[in-house]
């Protein structure tokens, strides 16, 4: 059985009201550094970084396998940015890594604002985290592919975020679907190969050769990230009741993303065991 995960203490991590003595200000960037543990035990460091000027945050982990992963959010766009760097396996003909990038909407209160993200202190930076709230694991299929040199209208964000993967750059129908009503040129976008087209694409799990199409999956999880601004109330000498921020709630969550490959050689973890 899993050992329930234990809630943060609201003491250790809370918003700066008022912007302290060499604490960033308007229009700024600041940097946050968590311990949090991943699902088999181990302790990581987790980055998370906002800049309210241009109203993006950042969150960067390194999973138990060595894949760094980096969850871009911004908020100007609606658009999130998942970037995985996959240690490849060289004995078996990878290079030394793979780079993926999945894009997809954002939506409100998923996470908390950049402005709010950068007020965001921690009185004992040993402690490990562990999130308050475990949300629902996220299945996507990402059906379409961007096309690198014209993301930037997308988001600014996707020419550095996902430099090393410009040809493994995904979304979903759905979400290009709103862009597009967004007034987003809709050249960028490629529908790929899916079972209904090809009836002989299997998952590349079940592919024995390396070299067909398949659909592969890749699986990652956010463990540490502030998802929801927590109110206080007070109550004045006149009796008036007001509520302002008092701390942040922690959340968990993980996504699974099915997309196609040419080949299985760009898929080896997702194999049967």
């Amino acid at each position: 059985m899993l050992a329930p995960r234990l809630p943060a203490l609201p003491a250790l991590l809370w918003l700066a009201l008022a912007p302290l003595p060499g604490s960033p200000g308007p229009a700024a960037k600041a940097e946050l550094r968590v311990r949090v543990r991943l699902p088999g035990g181990q302790v990581a460091e987790e980055s998370l970084q906002a800049d309210s000027g241009s109203d993006c945050i950042s969150l960067e982990l390194r999973k138990a396998d060595g894949a760094l992963i980096t969850l871009t959010a911004d908020f100007r766009q609606e658009v999130k940015i998942f970037r995985a760097l996959i240690l490849g396996e060289l004995e078996r003909g990878q290079s030394q890594f793979q780079a993926l990038c999945f894009v997809t909407r954002l939506h409100r209160n998923e996470i908390i604002p950049s402005e709010s993200m950068a007020k965001l202190r921690q009185k004992n930076p040993r402690t490990v985290r562990q999130a308050e709230e475990v949300r629902g694991l996220e299945h996507l299929s990402m059906d379409v592919a961007v096309n690198f040199s014209k993301g930037a209208q997308l988001s600014s964000h996707i020419h550095n975020v996902c430099a090393e993967a410009k040809e493994a750059i995904y979304t979903r129908e759905d979400d290009v679907k709103f862009w597009l009503e967004k007034g987003v040129d809709g050249s960028m976008f490629e529908v790929l190969p899916q079972t209904s087209d090809l009836p002989d694409l299997q998952r590349c799990r079940l592919c024995t050769d390396r070299w067909k199409p398949c659909i592969c999956s890749y699986s990652l999880s956010i463990e540490w990230y502030p998802c929801m601004l927590k109110y206080c109330r007070s109550r004045d000498a006149t009796g008036k009741v007001s509520s302002y921020k008092c701390g942040i709630r922690s959340c968990q969550k993980g996504y699974t993303f099915d997309y196609y490959v040419p080949q299985k050689q760009l898929c080896l973890w997702d194999e049967e065991t």
